[in-house]
């Protein structure tokens, strides 16, 4: 098979959550033990540290491996999903996996595949582990996909684990409540491992701390050692500026991520890199605020709250959920700008009243929806907005929504593309 045809293999064949959502998840990780016992356990031939959470790991993922990246090790990085590539999931040092190197995985590997039907995630699982410890990377960040206590990632043993914000998503599989999911997410902890939780909320609290007990792992709190606050666009770099407070000192760290949501990124990935040193990992303040400020530039991340444009405005982000929304709203809400647009799109598997809800009434949106089956169709979307009183009209296909408002914007309005993952994935010019 060629690449495309192997990619074909791998989305096609078998179920893979992004496209199709329910009928792609299991709360089992036989499938995942058995593939990477076939392929020499490699997930033991590196460090790694495992980060799980409903919103931020993706970012906070990004920011560890390229601190880790300037402190000069050599860095794997798997993520999920990916926005335009699939090769974007698997990366060393901001580079992504070659085609070759996953058309031989299937090739080398098709027939224990065909037998043992392990889904998408398995396999990529699979591959990018076995990837991480052929090129023998000196550490590895795993993002979870979903939840934590059944991902497929969940057969590493890592130095640590980093679990970021816990909020309402993917319910019908992790549970209807915050503690629910938390006991969900908090299935990563592992025994004797250091676990470091970003944002001290009341209901996830008690269960972290409770698994943390039964597993004998030292536990922290990151927002009781840091406090970040978004000071804004510092004009000189064109960075992000953040204030941090730690023990009463403050002191200043620029990244190229933007978004107030960072505030709560931060801390949790301070807090690790301290852990780190403490192991013995050989880090300087240099490399920690020249990772930070290069963090989407050294690990390639899109679609976290990017700008594509001036005149007009163009931000793309995303976040989808509850508190993602929450923390994008108040973002836009402290910009300047005329008019707002909103070019939208979600998914039809998860209860959007209550983001709808959080949305500027008084902007003007572009009901839209990506290719895929999770897609909710636009009318259904339009329709479902209009009961908050948010108004707009409808133009299916992502870019031609994106094109069209961008006739109709004057130079100082803003547009704002998102809602969903897969919309912002499909914009051309991301």
């Amino acid at each position: 098979m060629n690449y495309q045809e192997t990619l074909d293999y791998l989305f096609n064949a078998l179920p893979m959550f992004q496209r199709v959502g329910a009928a792609a998840f299991k709360k089992d990780l036989g499938n995942t033990v058995k593939l990477c016992k076939q392929l020499g356990n490699p997930q033991d031939q590196f460090k790694s540290i495992h980060i799980a959470g409903t919103n931020g790991k993706g970012s906070s993922s990004h920011m560890l491996a390229s601190v880790l990246q300037v402190a000069g090790y050599k860095v794997g990085l798997y993520t999920s999903p990916h926005l335009k590539s699939f090769t974007e999931r698997i990366k060393i040092n901001g580079k992504e996996i070659p085609p070759g190197v996953v058309v031989d995985f299937v090739k080398n590997n098709k027939e224990f595949l065909d037998q043992c039907k392990p889904s998408f995630f398995e396999m990529t699982v699979g591959l990018a582990f076995a990837y991480f410890a052929a090129e023998k990377v000196d550490y590895a960040v795993i993002e979870v996909g979903m939840g934590g206590r059944f991902d497929s990632t969940n057969i590493i043993n890592p130095e640590l684990c980093l679990i970021t914000n816990i909020g309402l998503d993917h319910t019908q599989f992790l549970g209807e409540t915050i503690a629910k999911i938390a006991f969900e997410k908090g299935g990563i902890i592992k025994e004797n491992v250091p676990v470091i939780i970003s944002q001290t909320q009341e209901e996830a609290a008690p269960e972290f701390k409770e698994i943390a007990f039964q597993k004998n792992a030292p536990i922290y709190f990151a927002d009781q050692y840091y406090q970040v606050f978004q000071k804004g666009l510092n004009k000189h770099n064109l960075l992000c500026d953040y204030q941090l407070v730690k023990c009463g000192i403050e002191t200043v760290v620029s990244m190229d991520l933007f978004g107030q949501y960072q505030e709560k990124n931060l801390p949790g990935v301070l807090k690790v890199l301290d852990i780190l040193g403490e192991m013995g990992l050989k880090l300087n303040a240099e490399a920690i605020h020249k990772g930070l400020a290069h963090a989407a530039s050294n690990t390639h991340l899109k679609g976290r709250f990017q700008k594509l444009q001036e005149e007009p405005l163009v931000y793309c982000d995303t976040g989808h959920n509850v508190d993602g929304m929450t923390a994008l709203v108040k973002q836009i809400r402290s910009m300047d700008y005329d008019r707002l647009y909103m070019v939208l799109g979600m998914v039809n598997d998860k209860d959007i009243t209550q983001v709808l809800a959080l949305l500027p009434k008084e902007a003007h949106y572009i009901f839209c929806q990506a290719k895929l089956p999770r897609a909710l169709d636009a009318k259904e979307l339009k329709d479902k907005a209009f009961a908050f009183q948010l108004h707009g009209e409808i133009i299916r296909d992502v870019n031609m929504a994106f094109k069209e408002t961008l006739k109709k914007a004057g130079k100082k309005d803003l547009i704002f593309v998102g809602g969903s993952t897969f919309v912002v994935a499909e914009l051309e010019n991301l």
